[in-house]
């Protein structure tokens, strides 16, 4: 029996594979620049919160 035949499917898989990966790296890395807009966009957000809201009260003693 030779492996040949057998090997032949799981080889071009592999390469498959390895494709996708890469490309999902590549997708990943493209991705990286949002990632920073979308920290400080939400951080733009907490301090528009903050600015809003009423100022607590003073506590009399």
């Amino acid at each position: 029996m030779h492996p040949e035949p057998y090997l032949a499917p799981h080889t071009l898989r592999a390469a498959d594979l390895r494709a996708e990966a890469d490309a999902h790296r590549l997708a990943l890395a493209a991705k990286r620049p949002q990632a920073l807009r979308t920290r400080v966009g939400w951080t733009l957000v907490e301090v528009g919160l903050r600015l809003a809201s009423a100022p607590p009260k003073p506590q009399l003693t």
